[in-house]
């Protein structure tokens, strides 16, 4: 197996204005492909997004971006994709939390934006590929196929964000960053060595389309305030809240129900109902989970045709756990090893093959290793 092609390819650099995604388009054009970079707008009104570094699609961002394209030597473009990413990322981020699930938008964002509706443009436009700054490897296989592994430095593998990525768009995927085991710091030290101004500008981090990082603030103004209860495993009413949707499975900080437990431990959210507005708390050993349904499966290759031995990452930054799964009509049942905790609907799981990304599913539900709720 061999790395990415070496072929010279017309390549379309996604360019966040971090430092990332800058010293990947940098490589690209080193390597000899023809790049152009291009920097998504993804809001209509980008002042309302992050302040500082919390996120990666602001105005400053933009000339950040091109400046960084300009030093590259490299065309460099603007393209408004703010309805699309408000449609497939913003409105599915509030209705899956208002339906009592923990959506990914970083995930979904990939899924639909930078490999969907960019690619599909890219490809429309007569580009090869789309290449980006993640952390994570394309290998081409001798027949020509392509697997997702996860990149040679585990502490900065992102392959777990793009596990929804199916065939087609990894024969159109390159990640020059993929193989680098270095520190950050020396991919900063690149970037100054390129002359790039970015290379001292801190990463991105949280949810780019929520300026001040308050989640629960940012789904109230869209959801309102609705007033429901706090219960135990018992059904025994604790206090209220201002809304489910603002809240997740294993959340411990912000419950504010004041009666300590029996056992003086902390309380953790078990159980989210939409239906009733109902929050279910109780001890952290009622989050363990012995397996798992997921839905909405994408595979990074051909689906498993039975019961598989797998590892699993169930959450961004989440270790690996072992796991059996199986694809019955269509739904995938993850069974765990040893039991999970915190497992939240919404979230996907990511089953991996050694480090060969076998493909992503969204949870959908959980079996409690206790039946607390």
């Amino acid at each position: 197996m061999t790395d990415t092609p070496q072929r010279p390819l017309r390549v379309l650099a996604a360019m966040s204005g971090g430092v990332d995604s800058a010293v990947a388009a940098a490589r690209a054009a080193e390597a000899g492909h023809e790049v152009t970079g291009v920097h998504l707008a993804l809001s209509a009104n980008p002042q309302s997004f992050r302040t500082g570094a919390r996120g990666c699609c602001t105005v400053e961002d933009s000339h950040d971006a091109r400046r960084a394209a300009d030093v590259i030597g490299i065309p460099f473009y603007v393209w408004d994709l703010a309805d699309r990413f408000k449609e497939d990322v913003v409105d599915d981020f509030v209705a899956e939390y208002e339906a009592g699930r923990t959506p990914n938008p970083c995930l979904r964002c990939n899924e639909k934006i930078k490999f969907a509706a960019l690619l599909d443009k890219a490809l429309a436009l007569g580009f090869d590929a789309v290449c980006t700054g993640h952390y994570a490897k394309v290998i081409v296989r001798e027949d020509g196929s392509r697997e997702l592994h996860r990149a040679s430095d585990m502490a900065k593998d992102q392959s777990y964000v793009l596990g929804v990525l199916d065939d087609r768009q990894l024969a159109h995927a390159l990640f020059p960053l993929g193989d680098t085991v270095t520190t950050k710091e020396e991919i900063r030290a690149e970037a100054a060595r390129r002359g790039l101004a970015v290379a001292r500008k801190p990463d991105s981090h949280d949810i780019c389309f929520i300026a001040d990082g308050d989640t629960q603030g940012f789904l109230a103004k869209r959801l309102g305030k609705a007033e429901g209860d706090i219960v135990d495993e018992s059904g025994a009413r604790l206090g209220t809240h201002e809304g489910a949707y603002g809240f997740t499975i294993g959340q411990r900080k912000g419950l504010r129900i004041g009666t300590p437990a029996a056992d003086g431990k902390p309380r953790y959210v078990l159980d989210i109902s939409p239906v009733d507005n109902t929050v279910t708390v109780g001890p952290a050993a009622a989050l363990d989970v012995t397996g798992l349904t997921a839905i909405r499966p994408r595979w990074c290759g051909t689906a498993p045709s039975g019961p598989g031995a797998y590892t699993a990452q169930l959450r961004a930054h989440g270790d690996e756990t072992p796991v059996t799964a199986e694809l019955v009509d269509g739904t995938l049942h993850v069974t765990f090893a040893e039991p999970a905790r915190g497992v939240a609907p919404g979230q996907a799981v990511v089953l991996y093959d050694g480090t060969r990304v076998v493909g992503s599913a969204t949870i959908a539900s959980t079996v409690r290793a206790t039946s607390a709720v």
